[in-house]
């Protein structure tokens, strides 16, 4: 069967088929259309089925990945949405958590919330956390109060976040049944459906953000099966999660909040599926695309995963200024540097590029579609890095002399620069915040780049990995096969999974082996639910439960994975000895003499993993022998051009080797090698680089 996966960035949209008769991925890429995303997707489809001979109809699964979610919260072109809320917490979103991020600087911002004041009505209601009904609920108050929200505030969406609702969600259950059945129209989020964890403010941030981003994912969707319908597509549509899962659409539409990082998490599977074949206990997975470079750590194989993520920072892009989420996610960090990133002269007069993106309309100055504004992409042009006749394999024109210009009239002339060297320090600059931004998330983790390999992939990952390593001081980087289009291949390895978080909180003395059993098994049933209604059988699904503990009185709850295959009565009185483990593991003490409790309740359902796409053999391509295409002028520094060999990658085979100063090109990426690096291929095809001293 026919399989393609599609990545939509915030430049280009990557595509990857695999299927019958296709010995290796086929894969394309094109400029992302922001106006419409799906109108690229649907463009890129029909072009590379008609590339590789076959119909759309012929396609049986299409897996997507997508920034739409990201953009909509970060841009603010969300939907209008109403919030209800327990009377007297109406201003909860503003007041936050109270903390300040930077505690000398006096002017630092906090993102606002996705729900204005005028869009927020309390509700008469209580529950207590212990299930305890004070007030119970006045649905006539409800159904007035939306009434007003839609005629007054003419909201498309509604977030119902009730105190304790994670405990018990009979209000907001309630609130929904009202919703559905006399305003059918508006799309409904509630808290304890989305993300049913304590700590208000995180989950009622969450709860708005689903809300905010339904209406334009549904449309987006509903845009994109009719288009694909119209092609002859027939087969199923999955959407890739944040936490690196695929989902029905059906789930997508109802949590599209989890498809925040959709695309950046299928490469970083795609990084730990490479961590594996090529036996590497560290990775780091660099992704560099268009607007944005991400960071993960992959260790064992598998990549470190989180629970809580911010999004769309507003001051100086600095930790604690932007929207608060509490969802599975690939646990990455990512910053506003990517091909498109802006450069201009601050206020400092010192040379600062990103966050602000010049995208893929108008794109980078180099493009020649109307761009005015000085890019990283400029100005890797401008260093020889790139070839004007071969961007995308020659199939899209690049304009020096437009990009030379650029970097003129924004950086060298500002500072006093020659072309030359403000081109390097728009690439150094970049490369030094890319580092930075990758050493802090490591430390935090106990990760150590310098035992790790860069696994390097985007457009213009492949261009900065080796800089970006020496920083680091790691001694490797891989260059994978297709690195340009890796998530959209990411997509394509990627399993059905959905994962179920649920805060209850009980002391370990007081839970006995039934009613521990009953928990256990009641949230694993509920994620493998999901699996099962898009049409997983049984026997395909894998569980694998975990849950939060902490010492009594603790703030910071470690998590436990529960052994697979032994009884949870055994498992339960295994759980004090295990936690300790963890808490000696993680802290470098021994336990403390104090009562445990559980506090969270997870629960992971996987489906089998598709058939990996072929990652080995590259497309064959003619050239000179040895691969060697030609030189070119380089800059390696500011001081001066070396003459620089150039290889064709499709011609080069396993056991070739490449010492750098080197630049080997490809259809969708151009891989640096610094002087001295030497460059293997491996028997898998990759470009795997030893980082000279």
């Amino acid at each position: 069967m026919y399989r393609i996966g599609v990545d939509v960035g915030g430049t280009f949209t990557d595509f990857a088929l695999t299927g019958p008769g296709i010995s290796t991925s086929a894969i394309h890429k094109q400029l992302t259309t922001p106006h419409d995303p799906s109108a690229a997707v649907l463009e890129g489809v029909a072009t590379l089925a008609a590339q590789h001979g076959i119909k759309v109809s012929a396609v049986s699964e299409l897996v997507h990945g997508t920034t739409l979610v990201t953009n909509a919260i970060i841009e603010r072109k969300g939907a209008r949405t109403g919030l209800l809320v327990t009377r007297g917490f109406a201003d909860l979103p503003d007041i936050g958590l109270e903390e300040r991020y930077d505690l000398f600087d006096l002017r630092i911002q906090f993102a606002a919330p996705l729900v204005p004041r005028a869009c927020r009505r309390e509700i008469t209601e209580r529950i207590h956390h212990d299930r305890r009904i004070e007030t119970p609920i006045d649905l006539a108050e409800v159904r007035a109060a939306i009434a007003d929200l839609i005629a007054f505030e003419r909201i498309e969406a509604l977030a119902v976040c009730f105190l304790h609702a994670y405990a018990d969600s009979s209000h907001e259950d309630a609130v929904r049944t009202l919703v559905e059945a006399e305003f059918p129209d508006l799309q409904i989020s509630t808290s304890a459906d989305v993300f049913p964890y304590l700590r208000e403010f995180e989950r009622w941030t969450t709860t708005m953000a689903n809300a905010y981003t339904q209406p334009i994912f549904h449309r987006y969707l509903q845009r994109l099966e009719n288009g694909l319908a119209a092609q002859g597509f027939t087969g199923r549509l999955f959407l890739m999660s944040s936490s690196g899962g695929i989902v029905s659409p059906e789930t997508a539409r109802r949590y599209p909040v989890r498809m925040l990082e959709s695309g950046p998490a299928a490469g970083v599977l795609m990084c730990a599926e490479h961590g594996r074949r090529l036996g590497i206990e560290s990775v780091l997975a660099f992704d560099l695309g268009g607007t944005t470079a991400k960071g993960a750590l992959v260790r064992d194989g598998r990549p470190l995963r989180n629970y809580a993520m911010e999004v769309a920072r507003s001051y100086h892009h600095k930790r604690g200024s932007g929207l608060r989420l509490r969802l599975p996610v690939i646990d990455m960090t990512e910053i506003g540097a990517g091909g498109g990133s802006i450069a201009a002269v601050d206020e400092r007069q010192l040379l600062r590029v990103g966050p602000h993106s010049a995208g893929a309309s108008p794109g980078p100055t180099c493009y020649g579609l109307g761009g005015q504004q000085a890019t990283l992409t400029d100005a890797n042009l401008a260093l020889g890095y790139l070839d004007a006749g071969f961007f995308l394999g020659g199939a899209m024109a690049l304009y020096p002399d437009l990009a030379r210009a650029a970097i003129g009239r924004d950086a060298a002339a500002p500072l006093g620069l020659d072309g030359v060297r403000a081109a390097w320090g728009i690439h150094e600059v970049i490369n030094e915040d890319i580092a930075r931004a990758f050493r802090i998330h490591a430390v935090e983790r106990g990760f150590d780049c310098r035992r790790a390999t860069i696994v390097a992939f985007g457009g213009g990952g492949p261009i900065h990995g080796t800089a970006v390593a020496r920083k680091l001081k790691a001694p490797r980087v891989v260059f994978p096969v297709g690195a340009g289009v890796m998530s959209a291949l990411g997509l394509l390895y990627s399993p059905m999974m959905f994962e179920v978080a649920r805060s209850l909180r009980v002391g370990l003395a007081e839970l006995a082996a039934p009613r521990f059993a009953e928990i256990v098994e009641a949230v694993t049933a509920e994620a493998a639910g999901f699996l099962l209604r898009a049409g997983l059988a049984p026997a395909d699904i894998v569980t694998e439960s975990r849950i939060d503990m902490r010492y009594r009185g603790q703030g910071y709850e470690l998590e436990i994975v529960l052994p697979a295959g032994v009884p949870l009565a055994t498992v339960l009185a295994e759980l004090p000895a295990m936690f300790v483990d963890r808490y000696r593991a993680v802290f470098r003490v021994d336990g403390l003499d104090e009562p445990l409790e559980i506090m969270s309740w997870k629960a992971e359902a996987r489906g089998p993993a598709p058939m990996p796409p072929a990652l080995t053999e590259p497309a064959r391509a003619p050239g000179e022998a040895g691969g060697l295409k030609g030189y070119r002028q380089v800059f390696f520094s500011a001081d001066g051009p070396t003459r620089t060999p150039v290889y064709d990658r499709y011609a080069l085979r396993p056991g070739d080797a490449v010492i750098g100063p080197a630049v080997l090109e490809e259809r969708e990426s151009t891989c640096i090698l610094r002087p001295g690096d030497l460059a293997v291929v491996d028997a898998h095809y990759n470009l795997a680089v030893e980082i000279s001293p």
